[in-house]
């Protein structure tokens, strides 16, 4: 094959369900000019490397020990031959054929040096699962472009604008492969994304939003898992943009009847209210999370 118009970039560990679901996404996508798959796999102990195999994807292993977020996308991204590199996780499934073409498009601002989709839960999804997904910024529908303006500095802005302006998502995203051979993913423990983002956007590059492009990805957390994700993720703004989001017990209980709330709102709209059974645990290590994160 001559050289892609785009490389997929799929890390992968034990994916071999999820792929059932993905490859046949890929394999239905439009874009003239050609697609690879370039897979990064993290000793996989099912037929995670097989499958991709047989769908045609360039393979490379590692031990799971040696996987680092932005080190083993890079390691990935070195080799492959696509113009734009397209960044996606292996439990995110493109919305529609059109996925890529909708990415590639963000790129005909010269200027744009990186892009990401908008993502929504999978049809299945339980309701909590779904409002959690549908009320992040990355499912809204409103296209965005953001640059530092001339004289601006990231760190001269207030920790909400910090994080708003470098907001930038690895689960489904795309950069051009001239910017990523100069500014390639830091290799940092967590964010690696946000960081990209902040570097691109101080040499003078814009970032994209774009929501033309649409990928399914969810996760149905435990409230065990739930308070581990959100701790992490708050940890991370607490470290990187000075922004405590439950700085006191005051804002602990202030955010559980919110998310408790809203979670009502969602069922009453949609239905599922046996779910709602969940909502307290669920909702309660989501903050505790956050605050324990915020503290850390």
């Amino acid at each position: 094959m001559d050289s892609p118009r785009v490389s997929i970039v799929l890390p992968t560990w034990n994916g071999a369900r999820d792929l059932e679901r993905l490859l046949p996404a890929l394999a239905a996508l439009e874009l003239a000019g050609g697609v690879e798959i370039r897979a990064i796999d993290s000793g996989s102990t099912d037929r995670t490397r097989e499958r991709l195999r047989e769908a045609g994807a360039w393979v490379r292993s590692i031990e799971k020990a040696e996987f680092r977020h932005g080190a083993s996308r890079n390691l990935a991204a070195r080799e492959a031959r696509g113009d734009v590199l397209v960044f996606l996780s292996q439990d995110a499934v493109p919305g529609d054929a059109g996925f890529l073409a909708a990415m590639v498009g963000a790129f005909d601002d010269p200027r744009v040096a990186g892009a990401y989709a908008r993502i929504l839960p999978h049809e299945d999804d339980d309701p909590l699962t779904k409002r959690t997904v549908l009320a992040a910024p990355e499912a809204g529908a409103e296209a965005e472009t953001r640059e530092l303006g001339a004289g601006a500095r990231i760190e001269d802005l207030d920790p909400a604008a910090r994080a708003r302006l470098l907001s930038f998502n690895d689960v489904a995203s795309a950069i051009r492969r001239s910017v990523f051979e100069r500014i390639p993913f830091p290799d940092v423990p967590f964010g690696e994304d946000v960081a990209w983002a902040a570097r691109a956007l101080r040499a003078g590059w814009r970032i994209r939003f774009e929501p033309r492009a649409v990928v399914r990805h969810s996760h149905r957390y435990s409230p065990r898992r739930a308070y581990e994700r959100y701790r992490i993720d708050a940890e991370f703004h607490r470290r990187e943009f000075g922004r405590r989001l439950r700085p006191n017990v005051a804002s602990v209980l202030r955010g559980i009847l919110f998310e408790m709330r809203q979670d009502a709102a969602h069922v009453s709209r949609h239905g599922g209210w046996p779910h709602l059974f969940r909502s307290p645990f669920l909702r309660a290590a989501q903050v505790l999370g956050q605050y324990a994160g915020s503290r850390a």
